[in-house]
C-alpha cells in the first residue's frame, strides 16, 4: 500500500515538473515569435493606420484591381481562429488558402518561404496570442475574374521564386543580416522596383523606386552602398540608427512606410541583429540609381 502510494506521488510529481516545463517552454516558443513578429515590421500590412492593428483591410492597388490584406487576428469568423497552425503554414509560405484558393503574390509568400522552420513555428504559436477583431476583409476588386485561379498559378509558374527553409536560423553576421532582410524583415519588398505587372527587377535589388512604381505609391529609397544615389557614406551605426530610431545620418525622420514598420515592430530589434543588417546592406552590389 505504501509503496503503491509513494508510486502515485511520484508519477504526480512528474507529470507536475513536465507540465511546468511544457507551459515554460510555450511561453519562451510565443516570446520568439513576438520578436520574429516584430523583425518583420509588426505585419504592418495588416494594419489599416490609426485603426485596431492587425485586422487587415488594408487597400493595395494591383495592376488589375485593388486586394485588401488579411484579419490575421484571433476571429473565428473574420480571422484565422479557425485556421490550424498547417493551414497559416501554407498561407504563408505557398500562397494557399485553407480552401485551396491562391493568395495573391501581393503577399510576400515566396520570401517567407525561406524563413527557418523554428521562426515560423514560433511566429505561428505568437499569432495565435492576437486578440480576436471581427472585421471581414473585403473582397478583391478586379476587372480580370481569373485572377487568383488562373492569374497567380501562371505568375508563379513563370516569375515564381521560392526557397528552402532552414531548420535554423543564421545567429550572427553578415549572414544574420542576408536572412533578415531576404526572409524576414522582407526589405527588398518596398525597396526592389516592379514592372508594371509587379515582378521584381532584381537587376535593381534593393535600389529603390520613384512614386510611380513604388509601393503605395511612395518613394523608396536606395539602400545598396552606391556612394552618390545610395547608402554608401552611411556607416553601420547610421543604418541601425534609421531600423530602430528612423531618424537619419542628417537627423531629418524617416516618414511612409518604413515609419510604420519601424513603429510596428523594428524598433524592438535587437542591436545586435540591426547591426547585422546594416552589415549586409554594406556587402551587396552598389547599384547607381537615381530615385526620381
Amino acid at each position: 500500500m505504501a509503496r503503491t502510494f509513494l508510486l502515485l506521488l511520484f508519477i504526480n510529481a512528474i507529470t507536475w515538473v513536465c507540465g511546468i516545463a511544457r507551459a515554460q517552454t510555450g511561453k519562451e516558443l510565443v516570446a520568439r515569435g513576438q520578436y520574429i513578429f516584430e523583425v518583420a515590421g509588426g505585419c504592418a500590412c495588416h494594419s489599416v493606420p490609426k485603426e485596431t492593428p492587425h485586422a487587415g483591410g488594408r487597400a493595395f492597388p494591383i495592376p488589375f484591381g485593388t486586394v485588401y490584406s488579411t484579419n490575421i487576428t484571433q476571429d473565428k469568423e473574420t480571422g484565422l481562429g479557425n485556421w490550424t497552425d498547417q493551414q497559416i503554414r501554407d498561407a504563408m509560405v505557398k500562397g494557399i488558402r485553407p480552401d485551396g484558393s491562391r493568395i495573391l503574390p501581393v503577399m510576400p509568400f515566396e520570401a517567407y518561404s525561406g524563413m527557418a522552420q523554428e521562426d515560423l513555428k514560433a511566429l505561428i504559436a505568437y499569432s495565435r496570442t492576437l486578440k480576436a477583431v471581427k472585421k471581414a476583409t473585403p473582397p478583391l476588386k478586379t476587372w480580370a475574374p481569373f485572377a487568383r485561379s488562373v492569374g497567380t498559378p501562371l505568375y508563379l509558374k513563370i516569375f515564381g521564386r521560392f526557397s528552402n527553409a532552414p531548420a535554423q536560423a543564421p545567429k550572427s553576421g553578415v549572414e544574420r543580416g542576408r536572412y533578415l532582410v531576404e526572409h524576414v524583415s522582407l526589405c527588398g519588398d518596398c525597396h526592389t522596383p516592379r514592372n508594371s505587372i509587379g515582378v521584381p527587377n532584381r537587376s535593381l535589388y534593393l535600389a529603390g523606386a520613384g512614386k510611380k512604381i513604388g509601393p503605395l505609391g511612395q518613394e523608396v529609397p536606395n539602400i545598396t552602398p552606391d556612394k552618390e544615389t545610395g547608402i554608401g557614406e552611411w556607416k553601420r551605426e547610421d543604418i541601425t540608427e534609421v531600423l530602430l530610431t528612423g531618424t537619419k545620418p542628417d537627423l531629418d525622420n524617416i516618414q511612409g512606410l518604413m515609419a510604420e514598420v519601424i513603429e510596428h515592430g523594428y524598433k524592438n530589434m535587437t542591436k545586435e541583429d540591426a547591426l547585422a543588417i546594416a552589415d549586409y546592406l554594406r556587402s551587396i552590389p552598389p547599384i547607381k540609381n537615381k530615385i526620381k
